[in-house]
């Protein structure tokens, strides 16, 4: 035992003198960490530099430093390949279906070129789908894969769509919420059969409100609501409406489309009505969520049933919301094949833009707009005002947009702002503006308010809209609207604050909603603004294209008889330019080498030459003095032979004997021959 204990002594005692006599131990072992140790195997002469150890750092096995400097890059070249393969790894583990994505991606790029045939493309879908198989799901939540997917929908037989159908049924509530495979969702709702449709509108019921708060998920049933036919958007409505109606299938199948209808028809409670709907809205509103067709049918029929500090309450949370921007990228249209080239160049930038200007893209949305405008106050519509700068053209040229400006026109009390923003973003643009179709009508409601002529029925409905709840005299507001519907419905222009009437004065009231004087408000916007003046120039100076357009024309007319109420009365100077400008060209001889049609055998000109010679008896003067007289026989025949019938049958006895002398005896020689539906005196 002595022995082994020696000999474990001299061993210990061997590895002491390295160190000095009184030195710490933690220096001891520093030194003796900083000593490189000796080789025990036999055979190595030297150590190489590679083997060699540093001062201060841990060891390595030579092998493995050798390794490590031999793969560490060197040249820029070789970090980057090494960055892109560090990358690949990484990819691989967070990705389980890496390859498979890149595979995707290859077949991608492919099939949906626009110069692929179509057997080709066919061949490039079966194959994407065969290795899809089975793993649609996971695919349709990846970035790229679910491109890949939906293309495949797009281009794939009937059979392969169905098949993708089947496999994702029962998980297609759940991506509906997902940020990429609601992409996936709508493509397969567009491209499916009605069954389809039908049985996805069947598997929302209970979920319409809680798809609709979330901001993916409500793009779906937004979708779905445009896809679906009038029973089926009936079954969607029916359940925002009343709790029965969410948890009872049964009770959405009533074919009754107004929600009053509904109630008496169900013997449902209006006032738990009207909480479940604010419950539905409530968070919609403080989401933002307000820029889907659903919901403004849903809110317009809120408002039908609304009680006062309800209805207000909706419409002062609306309110900033409709004058808040966002970015909203514009949808681009489905392009064509040989389109698809000129596409990839055009990038789809985001446009900020209030959500007023987006909500006007479906009718009730424009309602919902011109409630908020009328029933604001007049804060709050100068904020609305503010808003819309910088869209003004937009709205001026959109269907239902320029009948928001109309609103805007006709409500608004502040005309300084008005004409600031409004009016004079319209003077850079006066020429497209009264040859457009939507354009002219913001300059016509100027100079002929409301007239059945320029407006349809319909566009009368929406701008004489009002909530029940928050009218002064509701009664009235009721009555009021349903005569000017029955005007509108037998072509009759509503009745104005000029007409003897006490209904059509309440009408104009609520049509206009500001306390200004609707005739004062329309003198500042047209006269005092300079619009006038801008407009006499423009049809002046383009009085022929104008006149032969179907709705340059309607502006001129107005122009030329001093618009309604007389209101250009102090343009009297510019009337008769206009009404010469007519006239000259009327004087032009009539030859068939001119490439434009002559404006009094042009169809829409000669009606409009005719329309002013009954209406206006200064410019049948000026015409006949300077166009028809002496020359009558050039123009008894075709489109020009109305307007030698409109002196005829003009209620002037001035117009009447200036044409009669020579315009009698062609009648009876039958130079000149009057429609069979048409009477006209022959007597004196």
């Amino acid at each position: 035992m002595a022995a082994v204990g020696e000999v474990g002594g001299s061993k210990k005692r061997k590895r002491e003198p390295s160190a000095a006599k009184g030195e710490p131990k933690s220096a001891q072992l520093k030194n003796a960490a900083s000593k490189p140790a000796k080789l025990k195997t036999e055979g190595f002469k030297k150590q190489s530099k590679a083997f060699e150890l540093k001062q201060g750092k841990p060891t390595k096995s030579g092998y493995e430093a050798a390794v490590q400097a031999k793969k560490e890059p060197k040249t820029p070249r070789e970090r980057r390949l090494a960055a892109k393969e560090m990358a690949e790894t990484r990819k691989k583990k967070r990705k389980p279906n890496y390859n498979l994505e890149k595979e995707l991606a290859s077949l991608w790029e492919k099939m949906r070129c626009y110069n692929v045939g179509k057997q080709a493309r066919s061949k490039l879908v079966s194959e994407a789908l065969h290795k899809m198989n089975g793993k649609f799901v996971e695919i349709a939540g990846s970035h790229v894969a679910a491109r890949v997917l939906q293309t495949c929908v797009k281009y794939c037989t009937q059979e392969e769509r169905d098949a993708v159908f089947e496999a994702l049924r029962p998980q297609l509530l759940a991506l509906s919420r997902k940020k990429y495979a609601v992409h996936l969702v709508k493509k397969l709702l567009d491209h499916g059969g009605k069954k389809q449709l039908e049985w996805f509108i069947s598997s929302l019921h209970g979920h319409v409100t809680s798809l609709l708060r979330h901001s993916v998920g409500s793009a779906v049933i937004d979708y779905v609501f445009h896809l679906a036919n009038g029973s089926q958007k009936q079954i969607l409505l029916m359940e925002m409406y009343s709790t029965e109606l969410q948890l009872f299938k049964d009770l959405t199948l009533t074919n009754s489309g107004r929600l009053v209808d509904i109630i008496s028809k169900l013997g449902l409670q209006k006032s738990s009505v009207l909480q479940h709907m604010m419950s539905v809205i409530q968070p919609l509103l403080e989401k933002g969520i307000v820029d889907h067709s659903i919901i403004h049918k849903v809110l317009m029929e809120f408002f039908t049933i609304a009680d006062k500090s309800s209805a207000a309450d909706v419409i002062q949370q609306l309110l900033p919301l409709l004058v808040r921007e966002s970015a909203s990228a514009e949808e681009s249209p489905h392009f064509s094949a040989p389109e698809m080239q000129k596409k990839m160049k055009i990038k789809n930038k985001n446009v900020k833009e209030p959500l007023l200007v987006r909500m006007i893209r479906t009718r009730d949305g424009l309602k919902i707009c011109i409630l908020c405008v009328k029933h604001a106050s007049a804060k709050e519509r100068k904020k609305v005002i503010k808003g819309i700068k910088g869209h003004v053209r937009k709205l001026s040229l959109d269907q239902l947009g320029s009948l928001l400006l109309v609103c805007v026109l006709s409500v608004v009390d502040d005309t300084k702002l008005v004409t600031k923003i409004v009016i004079r973003e319209l003077q850079t643009m006066l020429k497209e503006l009264v040859l457009d179709k939507n354009g002219r009508r913001t300059v016509l409601q100027l100079l002929h308010p409301q007239c059945s002529r320029y407006f349809a029925p319909e566009d009368l409905a929406c701008l004489s809209l009002s909530v029940p709840s928050l009218s002064a005299q509701v009664e009235e507001t009721e009555d009021s609207m349903e005569v000017g519907l029955e005007q509108c419905q037998n072509g009759e222009a509503p009745m104005t604050d000029n007409e003897n009437s006490e209904v059509g004065r309440k009408s104009v009231q609520l049509d206009t909603g500001g306390k200004k004087d609707s005739f004062r408000r329309r003198y500042e916007l047209m006269v005092e603004s300079g619009l006038a003046e801008g407009l006499f120039e423009t049809c002046t100076d383009n009085v022929g294209e104008l006149l032969r357009s179907n709705f340059g024309k309607e502006v001129v007319y107005e122009l030329a008889v001093g618009g309604s109420d007389s209101i250009l009365q102090s343009f009297a100077d510019r009337m008769d330019a206009l009404h010469k400008a007519i006239a000259s060209l009327a004087a032009l001889p009539k030859t068939n080498e001119s490439q434009e049609e002559h404006v009094l055998e042009n169809f829409h000109s000669s009606r409009l030459i005719r329309k002013l010679v009954l209406d206006c008896p200064g410019f049948a003067a000026t015409l006949w003095k300077m166009a028809l007289d002496g020359k009558c026989d050039v123009w008894a025949q075709g489109h020009s032979c109305k307007v030698l019938l409109a002196f005829l049958e003009s209620s002037v006895s001035e117009v009447k004997d200036l044409a009669k002398p020579e315009l009698q005896p062609l009648m009876d020689h039958g130079v000149l021959k009057a429609p069979e539906n048409r009477l006209v005196e022959k007597g004196g």
